[in-house]
């Protein structure tokens, strides 16, 4: 098994390092311990102060104050076809570069389809792009790491043909059956007769809907995640979330549990070095 080298560098002015660090580690925990037994992916995450620090081949994921641009956001290709991810910095970046995390682990490359019944009555069988956290991506559906907030993701069977007892559809369990959203979620497929792309989303409202997004132009050279990416909102991922939202606030509240204890065997680590060097 290959392992992927994946750097975060945060270029926001002033962002505190020691933030950097505790997001970093938890990104190589949910790596190795939740991602990797479910979709067989090796990785390791480290963070560079700047991008001319980062080896030559890991795959960036930048952290930036305003991306300023709707879709782009995400993960996209390089000159030579190398994924990297843009970030926006906010209250809850750490969700967000979880879930660029994930997707680039699962599918660097934007393109991975996978066939399955459509979730649109009548189009039958269609092929869906996998974007493991899409479908649970909304904030109420993630969990912390080290007390820092990571995304939900989806497990192979979330393409199953059927739902079927004691499956575990999603890290959390938030996704219940095959081929489903939770609100703040989509899914998007290719429907081959018409060659148009489909979303079902589910961004407001009492139930999910419909979108056609059309044609992909594959001439343009980017790739269909991004392509998708560009005419998605994601809420919450794009923009973060307020400091007042109550997920944002217990996964704080979380963090904060975890400081006293580290600080607790921070002062224990120097006091047994203190009496090794000074007996």
């Amino acid at each position: 098994m290959l392992t992927i080298s994946v750097a975060i560098v945060s270029e926001v002015p002033g962002h505190d390092e020691r933030d950097v660090a505790r997001v970093t580690a938890a990104l190589q925990r949910q790596a190795i311990r939740d991602f990797r037994p479910v979709w067989n992916v090796e990785a390791t995450v480290d963070a560079f102060p700047v991008l001319e620090d980062v080896p030559a081949g890991y795959w960036p994921i930048v952290i930036r104050d305003d991306i300023g641009v709707q879709g782009a956001a995400g993960i996209h290709l390089d000159e030579a076809g190398q994924p990297f991810a843009l970030v926006t910095m906010s209250d809850s970046w750490s969700l967000t570069a979880s879930h660029e995390l994930l997707e680039m682990l699962a599918d660097p490359f934007g393109n991975r389809l996978v066939p399955g019944t459509s979730p649109k009555a009548g189009q039958g069988r269609v092929e869906f792009l996998v974007e493991v956290c899409d479908p649970s991506e909304a904030d109420d559906f993630g969990y912390t790491v080290n007390g820092i907030l990571v995304s939900d993701f989806y497990t192979p069977h979330y393409f199953d043909p059927v739902k079927a007892p004691g499956v575990r559809y999603s890290f959390t369990g938030a996704v219940t059956a095959p081929r489903t959203i939770r609100k703040g979620g989509d899914l998007s497929w290719r429907h081959a007769p018409s060659r148009h792309w489909w979303q079902q989303r589910w961004f407001g409202g009492p139930q999910p809907v419909f979108g056609d997004l059309g044609i992909f132009d594959a001439s343009s050279g980017g790739s269909l995640r991004s392509w998708i990416d560009g005419q998605t909102e994601h809420p919450g991922i794009d923009t973060g979330l307020p400091k007042t939202n109550p997920v944002l606030r217990k996964a704080v509240a979380a963090g904060e549990e975890s400081g006293i204890a580290g600080d607790a065997k921070a002062r224990a680590w120097r006091e047994q070095i203190e009496r090794i060097l000074n007996p």
